[in-house]
């Protein structure tokens, strides 16, 4: 029996209606950050309080993406019933999308992209090396490299669940295809797939001028704690 969004609480119904305005929204950061062309990639954002995410639709230009043409799936990646005329289909990454959110319930945005840089050394099947600060805040070491899968099934979700649990790293490398990020919320799997091209670019630079100078295992650590736990604005307790 197919799922209808009209079926659902209230709540949820709101949770979905915000999560398809975020993730419309966050599309934009793609092409604005060259991670993508034409149509390829895809943001994901699981729904607060209920077993949904939202996806983008399959082959559909970044330029005519808005809320109302999010699509929501179940954690199975099927697409639910939302009452409205509009019959988009999911991303084809849907599926791999789905497998992380069952697979990972601390994860709740997910990010794929084309970015050239981070495509080029999925295309070598090599790890990015720790060798910048920025590389320790964000990523916690390397960025790890998966194995290659196809596409259409949840094959590459497997291959990202396998890489990524028990890592530091929100970014994967997926061998001949590109980079996968993983956030608490689809805006954080955005900034790591932005800065995982980023680290990809520089570090590739930097290998055209000698090879590059690694950052010991301790100060990876240490760099990583501090970014994770103190750097930015924190909540403080109330003073007096």
């Amino acid at each position: 029996m197919t799922l209808r969004l009209s079926e659902l609480a209230p709540q949820i119904r709101a949770a979905v209606a915000d999560a398809r305005e975020r993730v419309a929204a966050l599309h934009a950061e793609l092409p604005r950050n060259g991670l993508v062309v034409w149509t390829a990639g895809n943001v994901s954002e699981r729904v607060a309080g209920a077993e949904l995410f939202v996806i983008k639709p399959s082959g559909v230009s970044y330029d005519e993406l808005d809320a109302a043409s999010m699509v929501v799936c179940d954690l199975d990646g099927t697409k639910i019933d939302d009452g409205t005329s509009v019959r988009l289909q999911p991303s084809s990454d849907t599926a791999a999308h789905a497998y992380v959110y069952r697979h990972m319930p601390e994860v709740g945005g997910v990010v794929h992209t084309h970015s050239p840089y981070a495509c080029a050394w999925a295309a070598r099947a090599e790890p990015v090396p720790c060798v910048l600060t920025a590389m320790a805040d964000e990523f916690g070491g390397d960025i790890p490299v998966g194995p290659f899968a196809l596409i259409g099934d949840d094959s590459i979700g497997r291959g990202i669940v396998e890489t990524l649990r028990g890592s530091n790293s929100p970014a994967v490398l997926m061998q001949n295809h590109g980079p996968f990020t993983i956030g608490k919320d689809a805006k954080a799997a955005v900034k790591a797939a932005v800065m995982c091209e980023d680290v990809a670019r520089t570090v590739h630079l930097a290998r055209q001028l000698g090879d590059p100078v690694p950052i010991a295992s301790d100060d990876i650590a240490a760099l990583y704690d501090r970014y994770q736990n103190v750097y930015g604005q924190r909540d403080q307790e109330p003073q007096g």
